[in-house]
């Protein structure tokens, strides 16, 4: 059974809440059940984990060494700000795929780079929770 680590960065706990009309209507926990759902459909052993302070962000990539074969990560406002979480992921050596819940390239300039795109598997944009869902299915039809 393949083990994925979702990591959701900063302020996605707010979701549903800060700014619906951009990131959707749908919580946090919404989402996260859906994540589930669907990871027992396709197979897959399926991790959750938030939060809003880089350096727990980059623990939870270094924890997942040796354990998870696969990391789907959006990392919110970090995806524009952190070489930290960039080289954690290459230290690690984890296959990922980015994921956004709004289209980036759609939105402010700040936005529309990415510290993490070049070194993804994928990335998926502006698909709302539809992002996260077509990453866990890539993984399981796809990676070995």
């Amino acid at each position: 059974m393949k083990k994925v680590l979702v990591i959701h960065g900063a302020n996605l706990n707010l979701l549903g809440l800060r700014e619906p009309e951009i990131y959707g209507k749908k919580s946090l926990y919404e989402l996260n059940k859906k994540l589930y759902e669907e990871a027992e459909k396709l197979g897959l052993y399926l991790v959750v984990y938030q939060t809003n302070s880089e350096s727990q962000l980059l623990e939870s990539i270094h924890n997942a060494k040796d354990f998870f074969d696969f990391i789907i990560i959006n990392p919110g406002a970090f995806t524009h700000t952190s070489i930290a979480i960039r080289d954690a992921l290459l230290s690690v050596g984890i296959p990922f795929i980015e994921v956004h819940l709004s289209n980036i390239f759609s939105r402010e300039d700040f936005r529309k780079h990415s510290f993490l795109s070049d070194i993804a598997k994928g990335v998926i944009t502006g698909l709302g929770e539809y992002s996260y869902i077509l990453a866990l299915r890539y993984i399981a039809e796809n990676e070995s």
